[in-house]
């Protein structure tokens, strides 16, 4: 089959199509023609030599896609050939084909475009994830997304909407990236870039008021996370765009405000996990 491979991974590197061996199923897996696949922060990070793929993960980009099911395994009884899924990847999505456990396959209906549904298990999961196995996120509760204009920061608004009724606060470093977020379900925005969103929050609906804080930006925010968590708040860092260190930190709040902590990367997880 075609795959797209990296050379030369670093500031240099260059994609190449080229001839790879085609991935044969195993007895619970199925073989999926690749119809599309999308593109995560990952992938860059990974071309530049920043991103070591997981062990077995091979060198093929891609962490995500959608297709039909080509072939399955001996074991496989609920797919069949010619299903539409989407998944989950290690890697290996900007190929012409992929295998993945029959477990980790999404089917999606026909109203979903094979593109709509590539965009759908990386960020949307890992925000489900974020929201509700690591935030424990409830109903009605307030939630802070950084990066809200990003791929999964979209994918949070979304879920904190619709499945928790949550009041959504949003911050973002351009004007149509908070449009879009206001459309999407938030109830208040904040560019980044031009005011000191704690303040205005604060402002806004008060001190120690919101319930999970979903991070991407890390060492920059954290102050004004802490400071803006209520008791038993929790905060979930799931990047490090503004860097991982913090010059003095405070232990105080989060004893005093019974506060939780808690990093989380889905690609690494174990396929159990997934």
């Amino acid at each position: 089959m075609k795959a797209i491979n990296v050379i030369n991974p670093g500031l240099n590197s260059s994609l190449d199509i080229q001839e790879v061996p085609t991935p044969v199923p195993g007895d619970h897996d199925i073989l999926v023609k690749i119809e599309a696949t999308a593109l995560n922060r990952a992938d860059l990070l990974q071309r530049q030599g920043k991103y070591p793929a997981p062990e077995g993960a091979g060198n093929i980009l891609g962490l995500e896609m959608a297709g039909t099911v080509e072939e399955v395994g001996s074991k496989v009884d609920r797919l069949k050939p010619g299903d539409k899924v989407c998944s989950l990847l290690t890697g290996g999505g900007y190929a012409e084909y992929c295998t993945v456990n029959e477990a980790m396959a999404i089917p999606f209906p026909d109203s979903l475009s094979f593109v709509e549904a590539a965009a759908i298990p990386e960020t949307f999961l890992t925000a489900y994830q974020a929201l509700n196995w690591l935030g424990d996120l409830q109903q009605e509760e307030t939630v802070l997304i950084h990066a809200a204009g990003s791929g999964v920061g979209t994918s949070a608004i979304q879920l904190a909407r619709h499945l928790f009724n949550a009041r959504i606060l949003a911050t973002a470093g351009k004007e149509r990236k908070l449009e879009a977020a206001l459309e999407l379900g938030a109830n208040y925005v904040y560019n980044y870039k031009k005011d000191d969103f704690s303040e205005h929050i604060q402002k806004d609906i008060g001190e120690d008021t919101v319930d999970l804080v979903i991070d991407f930006v890390g060492g920059p925010y954290w102050k004004k996370n802490i400071d803006l968590l209520a008791t038993d708040g929790r905060l979930v860092l799931l990047a490090l765009l503004g860097g991982p260190k913090v010059e003095s930190i405070n232990l105080i709040p989060l004893l005093s405000k019974r506060l939780s902590i808690q990093g989380s990367t889905l690609r690494s997880r174990s396929e159990e996990y997934k």
